[in-house]
C-alpha cells in the first residue's frame, strides 16, 4: 500500500497527461502538454483571443449595409421580350372577321381554342398557310400575318398573344415548400420571384446557399443578403432550363461539447445564433464539473492566415460576462467547448486509480492470509 501511495503521488506530480478526456487549458500556454510534436508547434498555429467588449466592437460588429441596386438586372428586365417556341399556344384575333378567329367559349379555354406551335416550329392559319413562328416575338408574328392577310383583306387588324406558355420552364428543387417546374412567360421571372412562387423556403433551408445551374455551370447566391440587406446583386433573371436548388442547412451547424449538461449540435437557421444561446440549448454548464473561466469557441482560421484555428475564450466565472456571450455571434462549424475544472479532472484521475488500488489491496490481503495459513 505504501508503494501504491507513492505511485499515486508521482502520478499527480506528473501533470495532466494521464487524466482521461479532452481539455483546453485556460490562458495562452500549455496547449501542447506532453503530446508536443517536434514537427510543428501548435502555439504558433493558433490565434487566441479573449472575448471582451473591445473584441466584440472590433471583430464582431456588423458593418452597416445599404441596399445595393442591380443595374444589370434592371436593364435585362427592360429589354426582356418573350419569343415563341414549340409547344406554345397562340391566340390570334382578326377584328371584324370572326371567320378567321377561333372563338373561345364556355366549353373551351383560350389555350384549347388557340393555334398550337407544332414540333417543326410552325402554325397553320387560313389564307396564309404555314408560318414559321418558333423563335419570333408576338409582334413579329403579328406583322407577318398582317402582311399576308392584306393580300385578301383590306387593312386587316391583327392581334397575337400567347394563350399558354408551354415551351420554356425552370426547375425548382431542394428545400422549397412547393418544388417543381415554373413556366417562362412574357413576364420576366427572377430568382426571388421563382422562390416566392414555390411557396418560399422550408424551415431547414439554407438560405445562404442557393445554387443556379445554367449550361453546365453552377453559381451560388445568398437569399439572406437579398432579404436582409436588400442586395439585389444576389437576384438574377432566370432563363429556360435553369435549375435552382436550395440546399439543406445540415452543414450550417455549431457543436457544443465539454462540460455542459447536454452536448449537442445545433443548426443555424435563418437567424443568427449566439454563444449564450448555444450554451442554453445545451442545458448550460455542468455545475459540478465545468470551469466557467474556460469557455472556448474554436473556429477554423482563414485559409490565407497560416493558422489552423482561431480560439476565443470567455471568462464566465462572473455570470455577468454572459452578456458578452449573448453578443458573440457563432459561425457555421464553430465548436463551443467548456473545459473541466481542475478538481473535476483530479477526481477523474482518482476514479481510475481507486479500482486498481482496491484490487491490489484485496490481492495483498488474500496473499497474506494464504501465507499465514
Amino acid at each position: 500500500m505504501k508503494s501504491l501511495i507513492v505511485f499515486a503521488f508521482v502520478v499527480s506530480l506528473g501533470g495532466c497527461a494521464m487524466i482521461p478526456g479532452s481539455h483546453i487549458p485556460s490562458g495562452n500556454s500549455g496547449w501542447m502538454g506532453d503530446e508536443k510534436d517536434e514537427s510543428y508547434d501548435l502555439d504558433d498555429m493558433v490565434n487566441i483571443y479573449t472575448i471582451t467588449p473591445k473584441l466584440l466592437q472590433e471583430r464582431m460588429a456588423k458593418p452597416e449595409t445599404t441596399p445595393m441596386f442591380n443595374h444589370q438586372l434592371d436593364m435585362e428586365i427592360q429589354d426582356y421580350d418573350y419569343t415563341v417556341n414549340r409547344g406554345d399556344i397562340l391566340s390570334i384575333t382578326v377584328w371584324d372577321h370572326p371567320e378567321l378567329t377561333i372563338p373561345a367559349g364556355s366549353d373551351r379555354s383560350p389555350s384549347e381554342a388557340g393555334n398550337w406551335v407544332h414540333s417543326d416550329g410552325t402554325i397553320f392559319y387560313p389564307y396564309v398557310g404555314e408560318i414559321k413562328v418558333a423563335g419570333l416575338k408576338v409582334t413579329e408574328i403579328r406583322d407577318i400575318l398582317r402582311k399576308e392577310l392584306a393580300k385578301y383583306i383590306a387593312s386587316p387588324q391583327v392581334d397575337v398573344t400567347v394563350a399558354s406558355f408551354r415551351s420554356k420552364r425552370v426547375y425548382m428543387t431542394g428545400e422549397l415548400k412547393q418544388p417543381g417546374t415554373q413556366p417562362i412567360t412574357n413576364v420576366p421571372l427572377t430568382l426571388l420571384e421563382a422562390v416566392s412562387n414555390a411557396g418560399g423556403l422550408t424551415e431547414v433551408a439554407d438560405w445562404t446557399n442557393v445554387t443556379l445551374t445554367r449550361n453546365g455551370e453552377t453559381n451560388r447566391y445568398s437569399l439572406r443578403d437579398l432579404y436582409r440587406q436588400g442586395d439585389t446583386r444576389e437576384n438574377i433573371l432566370l432563363r429556360p432550363n435553369d435549375i435552382v436548388h436550395v440546399s439543406r442547412n445540415d452543414a450550417a451547424k455549431v457543436f457544443v461539447l465539454g462540460e455542459v449538461t447536454k452536448p449537442t449540435s445545433l443548426n443555424i437557421g435563418r437567424s443568427d445564433i449566439t454563444l449564450a444561446e448555444a450554451l442554453a440549448d445545451a442545458g448550460g454548464f455542468a455545475q459540478a464539473t465545468a470551469d466557467a473561466s474556460g469557455v472556448f469557441v474554436v473556429r477554423k482560421a482563414a485559409e490565407d492566415s497560416g493558422k489552423i484555428a482561431d480560439v476565443f475564450q470567455l471568462h464566465a466565472r462572473n455570470a455577468t460576462a454572459l452578456v458578452l456571450a449573448d453578443q458573440f455571434t457563432l459561425q457555421p462549424r464553430d465548436i463551443v467547448y467548456v473545459t473541466a475544472a481542475p478538481i473535476a479532472r483530479w477526481n477523474r484521475l482518482i476514479a481510475q486509480i481507486v479500482p486498481t488500488a482496491q484490487a491490489v489491496y484485496f490481492f495483498s490481503r488474500a496473499e497474506d492470509e494464504v501465507t499465514n495459513n
